[in-house]
């Protein structure tokens, strides 16, 4: 049994350890909240968008109105942009979406390579032998659109480029502070669906509004559906760390309580074997006592 010393020690270093598990706690409390707002700051564009998306995919012919509407006959190889995250400390959030991405493409018949965004899920992949193309990492907590327009591009490039029939992008989509779901979405080529769509975790509805383009619809489309496929990695990213906070937060929460009723077993253990050491010491004295009283007498 340990020393009620080394004992006393090992209290201290986990009550130590409780405060830094409560610190990162509230930290990934804060970034969460900033992450959720910035999710909902780039929605009246997204709808405003997917409006105009829709209004044209009303028009006769509109899949042959840009490259990025069109449905390949053949899908030869698929490019899979996975988004984790850089660092630990957050559960199973990591491994959850690497799963997830895996059980839906590792056993595909056609070839599949993979953008990761996120130090773990990088390691992880290449550990189980996925083809990793490009990765990114060291993403700032809350990012800006400019910062993460260079994935969008690069899938958009490599689509019209012909080396993938597919693009699809792989993250946690943040539901609430206890519920993260993997999802896997589709995003080249670009399906628009002219009757009630679920996009982004949010639900939307065809506009009735009638729009007017400049200089034309072919332009418009131009400018719109590459930007509109950015922004879908950019929510992506900002959903997938409201997520990884939420997940850390959960985490270090448990931790924290779970360092506690250490703290207080331990406690218990330390007050015992202060009290047996005590009655030990005072058994001692009741012995000496008693072996000089009998000196004496004798």
């Amino acid at each position: 049994m340990p020393s009620a010393k080394e004992m006393r020690l090992r209290i201290r270093s986990i009550k130590n350890l409780s405060q830094v598990t409560k610190a990162l706690e509230t930290v990934s409390a804060s970034k969460v909240r900033k992450a959720v707002q910035a999710v909902s700051a780039t929605q009246p564009y997204t709808e405003k968008a997917w409006k105009v998306l829709v209004h044209l995919a009303r028009q006769p012919g509109h899949a042959s109105l840009h490259p990025l509407l069109t449905q390949r006959t053949q899908v030869n190889k698929i490019l899979v942009i996975m988004i984790s995250s850089d660092r630990g400390l957050a559960g199973s959030y990591n491994v959850n979406i690497v799963r997830h991405t895996l059980q839906r493409f590792h056993k595909s018949d056609k070839p599949v390579e993979y953008v990761t965004i996120g130090r773990k899920g990088r390691d992880m992949m290449i550990r189980r032998g996925c083809k990793v193309m490009a990765e990114y990492s060291d993403i700032s907590n809350v990012p800006t659109f400019a910062e993460l327009s260079t994935v969008g591009r690069l899938a958009i490039n490599e689509y019209l480029s012909g080396n993938f029939d597919e693009v699809y992008v792989a993250y946690t989509h943040f539901r609430n502070m206890i519920k993260q779901e993997p999802m896997i979405q589709k995003l080249l080529p670009l399906d628009i669906e002219i009757t009630r769509q679920t996009h982004g975790g949010m639900t939307t509805h065809p506009s009735s509004a009638v729009f007017l383009y400049e200089p034309d619809e072919s332009g418009l489309l131009d400018e719109i559906i590459p930007r509109f496929t950015a922004l879908q990695v950019y929510q992506a990213v900002l959903s997938a760390q409201a997520s990884e906070h939420a997940a850390r937060m959960v985490s270090m929460r448990n931790a924290t309580d779970s360092a506690r009723e250490l703290v207080a077993i331990l406690q218990m253990d330390y007050n015992k074997a202060r009290q047996q050491a005590i009655t030990n010491e005072m058994l001692d004295i009741a012995g000496g006592a008693n072996a000089l009283a009998e000196s004496m007498a004798g």
